[in-house]
């Protein structure tokens, strides 16, 4: 049997304010292609299909379409999809009984029977090979939001203690066990365990600046050892960078794209997956192709910053929803104030779109800092003076001081506007 495990598509994201949907569209369209060509039994998407919990009308159309247009290439193709903690579980389980009949299972939330224990049978998705017969059991599990494990009574025996029961990692993995043994209690010999979560591993490798924290306060991070070594394989999502946690069978596939300047040097992939009854076979990394180029330049001073921004290639044929993102990050040791007109005119005539020009200022050494100050004594101005002294060594010029004058103005303008 064979698997296609995909996850964060984000799709509908906005970059530094600009729509991504070309990009998005052509990695769908890849996926559709690479579909096609290596005829795999399932398709799981590992949450976070969308950016945002209300996702645009033309976001969702892409999601849609592509499950539609997936049915009629591949009828036999079942695709399995959770949310993640991007994701709205209701919208994602919203349509899922008009998917069912393209052979999509939408799993958005975890729920709890009367007498405490799991929901489980609802989160058991079987996986058929071209025959029609089960070869796996693939266990959906959706972001799980702390109101949706903590809340829950516990089973009549369960030994876990009142105090602990209520923490959000107990709830993960009473969950999670729960799932674990209605599986096993539901396969028959030769059927693979699949586990699909969106979830923070401990000890995976998380990215610069992209990720949300899933929980506040750091508790979201759950062990591998959740996953015991009857489930042949764990689809995660939820990390952007593609990485395998401990063992080959615990992966996250990882973005199919960047999504931000952090990750452009990641490989972005889907994985497919091999089983042989029970057991892992084979896992392969697919690339996915880049449809948009990204560039990161810097840090470094402004010359050395120019000198890359030159040797970049420049391709003027590209339509401009294809033209590359850019991203500048400049080393100043004094102020400059047409560090922008001096990047834009650099630019002028390339096929680049600027989104982000990152100014590095000098460090302040900690027994340089300004003492402590009555704020309300020393006033906007006299504030705005010695921050810049103590950052730059030396006094605002009078035309600094005069942007600063007219900038404090129109704030007092709009605050006195009813």
């Amino acid at each position: 049997m064979k698997l296609i495990h995909t996850a964060d598509w984000h799709l509908g994201q906005t970059f530094h304010g600009q729509e991504r949907h070309a990009e998005q569209r052509a990695f769908l369209d890849w996926l559709l292609a690479t579909l096609e060509t290596r005829r795999p039994d399932a398709l799981l998407i590992a949450g976070d299909i969308f950016d945002v919990v209300n996702p645009s009308l033309r976001a969702q159309e892409m999601l849609y379409d592509f499950i539609v247009e997936a049915h009629q290439r591949l009828p036999q193709l079942t695709i399995v999809m959770i949310a993640g903690n991007h994701d709205s579980g209701n919208r994602i389980e919203l349509p899922a009984p008009l998917m069912q009949r393209l052979n999509t299972h939408a799993l958005g939330r975890v729920s709890w029977l009367d007498d405490g224990w799991l929901d489980a049978e609802r989160l058991l998705v079987p996986l058929t090979d071209a025959d029609g017969e089960v070869r796996a059991w693939c266990l959906a599990l959706p972001f799980l939001r702390p109101a949706e494990v903590t809340g829950g009574t516990a089973p009549s025996g369960d030994e876990t203690d009142d105090a602990s029961r209520n923490t959000y990692v107990t709830g993960i993995t009473r969950v999670h066990q729960q799932l674990i043994d209605a599986a096993r209690e539901r396969r028959a010999p030769g059927q693979a365990l699949i586990a699909m979560s969106h979830a923070h591993l401990h000890g995976a490798a998380v990215s610069e600046a992209s990720e949300r924290p899933i929980v506040i306060g750091g508790e979201e991070s759950i062990p591998a050892s959740l996953f015991p070594d009857d489930i042949a394989y764990v689809a995660l999502g939820h990390l952007h960078r593609a990485q395998q946690v401990g063992e080959e069978r615990i992966r996250y596939s990882g973005s199919p794209l960047p999504l931000d300047f952090s990750e452009v040097a990641y490989p972005h992939q889907v994985v497919e997956v091999t089983l042989d009854g029970e057991a892992l076979r084979d896992v392969e990394s697919l690339p996915v192709p880049r449809p948009v180029a990204m560039h990161r330049l810097g840090p470094a001073p402004l010359d050395d910053v120019l000198a890359e921004l030159d040797a970049l290639e420049d391709t003027p044929d590209l339509p401009r929803e294809r033209w590359p993102w850019l991203e500048v990050r400049v080393e100043l040791e004094a102020p400059m104030p047409d560090l922008r007109a001096r990047v834009d005119a650099a630019l002028d005539g390339k096929t680049l779109r600027l989104l982000r020009l990152e100014r590095r200022l000098p460090k302040v050494a900690a027994e340089d800092a300004p003492a402590r100050i009555d704020l309300a004594a020393l006033g906007p101005r006299k504030l705005f003076e010695r921050t810049w002294q103590a950052r730059w060594g030396e006094p605002p010029a009078d035309d600094v001081l005069a942007d600063f004058d007219r900038l404090r103005q129109d704030v007092l303008d709009n605050e006195e506007t009813p």
